[in-house]
């Protein structure tokens, strides 16, 4: 039976409170005494991010935008040897799709990444531009929080119909196909399936914008459970460009329905023509007979009584328990022994290899499969027999995209882990996966007048063939790392180290060039030394060449860079007792008391004596015992320890649990019992100011709640006070204490970083260099003072925070000015010259530091030893931090007064027609306030 929907309620999206909350934090940002602060992004580039989605040219496929999920959208016009960040100024850097009409140049982008993902962030709604992203109109849907298709009718800019696949942990009534007549300016609402499914792709028929496709996907995400399926994924048609639909994958038609219906993805040929990909999480149906397999098998356990695990023979046991990772403590011999004692049952060695992890991945679904239609969706057949195995595995939610050439009926591509071709209408599969190109794919564009040419997006970037997939180029130069966590040593230059989604664990120095020159010796100044899912890093400050790291769920090595060994530490729970539960993000710690001692956080705080050799349970189980579901939930989420002293050890949970132990783990309390309930605690952080203070950071993401949460004590966690204070509602994920100042502290939520000078008192948002990304994690460099921002999205950003250390805060409310210290400049004569004439000049310059009460345009002078203006100029001042960039030139008239002072120095004119400042003391004068400094 066939349902027709006709939505006639016309929907005029309130905008009010999205458009209010977006005003917050432009206000902030605008009016922050900080956002002159400079930030660097210092990296790296190479493994890129997670793509989204691609538009291009079709006229001129050397142009086209990439949107990457939590990296904004990026535009190139040479074929992506170079890329320009277009959403930079919008308040949010997460993209579920984005759309161009070309004829027009009107680009759309959809906000909030329809992947659904542990880390898919939400969205503020629609976006428009007209200027190539130089101004952004925000267009409405405020609360799709994730879209995942925009249609664009070729024929009228004005008119576009949007899936939007909602709310990912919650249920919504907002999901469904919307559509504009007026450029967004007012939305209809067309097609609602329900609060729990939401519309996660559409296509439209080549040339023929009426004939509408789309998919809806049922899906339940909880953060101990995703359920990928249900009755009501589908598919639905329209042609009458999208002002109403019918459903046609009934059961009348071939294609699947049912509970076990998962994401489903499309593409159109013709009007006839229709291909969809679905991820089924049906069961397969049993094979009728056991494989024949060698040796003992997991499962044999849960079955086997006590007398037949003591009748099996010693070898064929010990080859079971060495192949599986048993300890080495668990042979035959003594295994036997606690069965026969009852200590243990058979069971238990099945149970001691199961986690959320291995269960996940040990899921017997059919997973992807193919469909054709001829007749335009009316009735579906499988183009293939077999099972398409090891392209979906048991994470079909992460994928769900087809594609047929636009010349090629039987052409088809499909894309999970690897990237797949068929050249018979989906029959069968070839890879064209490559070694130069990232596993796990979400985009491909195929040039309809070179349907060799191909562009593809995935978790590593971008990559182009011209050969259908035989070669491919990468094409990564955006900063557009995921990274989990980051860390620093104390080397000189000292190393920023990384964990990023998909792409590993990284490291290099600071200060190492981001530009094309490594490309000349072959030798990137990064260097991977994990892959995986890269997670949290620790470096022994005697050593800096013994790291550790791990991927997720727990999987941890230390590391010994010289020597290239490699030594897997997580620890293992004993036989017969239930398998601890490891994070997605599994935290570790190493003691600043002892650099041997490593803490890593499961269910129990677990505490290693001899760098993860062996390891102790300090602690029962601190969490509320997790949940029965498909993904690891009941975990230490973060572990602090007191600089003050040994033992005095915070930890948090991933469902709201937060305890202190005061004895080296011999007794816990539960301090969080007047806090909100059941949040991720991203952070405990243990104060190195003042030994009873700590500080804790909630986030309600996996409820779809997007509220602030700071807390702050000074009895150990006995009373709590918030200091959430003015900061837009934004998930937290960080905060740290200045190294050297007490009030100051640093706060990283999913849509930006601030500071604080009171202890929390009152936030100022960071900007300058800044776009609205999620902040992970910050470090500070204690001889550098350099502050870091490990993004989930935008790589890693730097700066300076001397200045912030050394401002007083009464001044803001004074009319007083403070220019800051002065680095001494060395004196070079390359200044305004080059070695050829075909190079650009070396143009020094010095950066003069202040804080101004107030705003306003300002007379900078240099002044030089006998108080003779050599240089001046006028720069405009914003109350708060300004960076005033000296480019080290004098006038001539200053030139004069310096000759006549020194009469032993001839300043000659250098070949970019300017004359530099020679060695000397000299004095910046800005508004009556001086500073001197000196060229060496």
């Amino acid at each position: 039976m066939n349902f027709r929907f006709i939505l006639s309620l016309f929907i005029v999206c309130s905008v009010s409170a999205q458009q209010s909350l977006l005003t917050e934090k432009a206000d902030l940002q605008a009016n922050a005494i900080v956002k002159n602060i400079p930030f660097t992004n210092i990296g790296p580039t190479v493994m890129s991010g997670r793509v989204v989605d691609l538009a291009v040219n079709p006229d001129n496929p050397t142009e086209f935008y990439v949107g990457y999920a939590s990296g904004g959208v990026w535009h190139t016009i040479n074929n992506g040897t170079t890329f320009t960040p277009i959403l930079d100024s919008a308040q949010t850097q997460n993209v579920g799709t984005i759309a161009v009409d070309w004829k027009t140049r009107t680009l759309w982008v959809g906000t909030g990444e329809n992947n659904a993902s542990r880390s898919s962030y939400a969205g503020i709604g629609m976006l428009k531009s007209n200027d190539n992203g130089q101004n952004w109109e925000f267009v409405g849907l405020p609360n799709s929080q994730h879209i995942g298709r925009i249609l664009i009718n070729p024929n009228n800019v004005n008119e576009v119909t949007v899936g939007v696949t909602g709310a990912l942990y919650s249920k919504s009534e907002d999901r469904g196909v919307y559509k504009t007549k007026d450029g967004g300016k007012t939305w209809v609402k067309t097609l609602y399936i329900d609060d729990v499914s939401g519309i996660i792709d559409m296509q439209q028929a080549p040339n023929d914008f009426n004939r509408l496709y789309a998919t809806s996907w049922t899906k339940d995400r909880k953060a101990w459970n995703f359920d990928g399926s249900g009755n009501n994924s589908a598919i639905y048609k329209s042609t009458d460009a999208g002002d109403t639909w019918v459903k046609v994958s009934t059961e009348a038609s071939g294609f699947p329905t049912g509970s076990g219906v998962g994401r489903i993805g499309l593409a159109v040929y013709d009007n006839n023509i229709i291909y969809a990909i679905h991820d089924s999480q049906f069961r397969r149906p049993s094979s009728g007979n056991k494989d024949k397999r060698n040796g003992l098998q997991k499962d044999d356990f849960k079955t086997m009584s006590t007398t037949d695990f003591l009748d099996l023979e010693d070898k064929k046991l010990n080859a079971f328990l060495r192949m599986n990772g048993f300890q080495e403590k668990y042979r035959a011999a003594n295994v036997k022994q606690m069965v026969r004692s009852g200590n243990v049952k058979p069971a238990d060695l099945a149970h001691y290899l199961e986690d959320a992890n291995s269960m996940l991945f040990d899921t017997p679904v059919i997973g992807a499969e193919v469909y054709k239609s001829n007749d335009g969706g009316q009735t579906w057949r499988k183009t293939h027999d077999d099972y398409l195995d090891d392209l979906y595995y048991s994470y079909g939610y992460y994928f769900g995209h087809i594609h047929v050439s636009p010349v090629d009926q039987n052409a088809v591509y499909v894309y999970g882990v690897p990237i797949l071709k068929s050249k018979d209408g989906g029959k069968t599969f070839t890879s064209i996966s490559a070694e130069n190109v990232h596993a796990d794919h979400h985009a491909l564009w195929i040039n309809p007048k070179n349907p060799e040419h191909l562009v593809n997006g995935n978790d590593g970037g971008v990559n182009i063939t011209y050969d259908d997939g035989s070669n491919w180029t990468k094409n990564n130069s955006p900063s557009v790392g995921q990274f989990y966590a980051i860390n620093i040593d104390n080397q000189k230059p000292y190393r920023v180290y990384g964990g990023l989604q998909d792409n590993g664990v990284w490291v290099g120095a600071h200060d190492a060039k981001e530009d094309k020159s490594w490309q000349q010796s072959g030798d990137y100044p990064w260097k991977s030394i994990m892959g995986g899912d890269g997670m949290q890093i620790e470096i022994d400050n005697r050593n800096p060449d013994i790291v550790y790291t791990g991927y997720q769920f727990g999987n941890y090595f230390r590391l010994n860079r010289d020597t290239g060994d490699q030594t897997y530490i997580q620890p293992k729970h004993e036989l017969g007792e239930k398998p601890y539960r490891f994070n997605w993000q599994t935290p570790i710690h190493l003691s600043r008391h002892n650099q041997d001692i490593l803490y890593l956080g499961g269910n129990k705080l677990m505490r290693s004596l001899d760098q993860g050799n062996t390891w102790q349970a300090i602690s029962g189980d601190l969490t509320q015992g997790g949940k029965q579901g498909n993904v690891a939930y009941g975990t230490i989420a973060t572990i602090s320890e007191s600089p003050f002293e040994f033992g005095l050890l915070y930890v948090g949970s991933d469902d709201g649990l937060i305890h202190v132990s005061k004895n080296q783990g011999a007794t816990w309390e539960v301090i969080s019992t007047n806090l909100p309930k059941d949040l991720w605690v991203t952070r405990v952080v243990a104060s190195k100011h003042k030994k009873e203070r700590v500080y804790a950071t909630l986030n309600g993401y996996r409820f779809d709640d997007f509220a602030t949460y700071v807390y702050k004590s000074d009895d150990y966690g006995q009373t709590w006070t918030s200091i959430s204070s003015n900061i837009p509602k934004s998930p937290v994920n960080v905060i740290i204490e200045d190294q050297v100042k007490e009030t100051i502290l640093y706060l990283g939520t999913d849509n930006g970083v601030y500071v604080s000078f009171d202890t929390g008192g009152t936030w100022h948002a960071f900007s300058k260099n800044l776009p609205a990304v999620a902040v992970h994690d910050i470090k500070m460099q204690e001889e550098t003072n350099d502050l870091l921002l490990g993004t989930h999205g935008r790589g890693i950003y730097k700066t300076n925070v001397t200045p912030l250390q050394e401002f007083d805060f009464g001044v803001v409310s004074s009319n007083a000015m403070t220019i800051f210290d002065l680095d001494a400049i060395r004196y070079y004569k390359r200044w305004g010259n080059s070695w050829s004439k075909w190079m650009a000049p070396f143009e020094p310059s010095t950066t003069i530091t202040l804080f101004s009460a107030t705003s306003g345009q300002k007379e900078v002078k240099i002044m030089s030893e006998n108080n003779k203006e050599i240089q001046g100029f006028s720069v405009a001042i914003d109350k708060g931090f300004n960076f005033i960039t000296y480019d080290l030139t004098i006038s001539e008239k200053g030139r004069k007064a310096l000759m006549k002072e020194n009469t032993t120095i001839d300043i000659n004119k250098a070949k970019n027609d300017n004359y530099y400042i020679p060695k000397g003391k000299y004095t910046v004068k800005i508004d009556g306030v001086s500073k001197g400094f000196e060229v060496e």
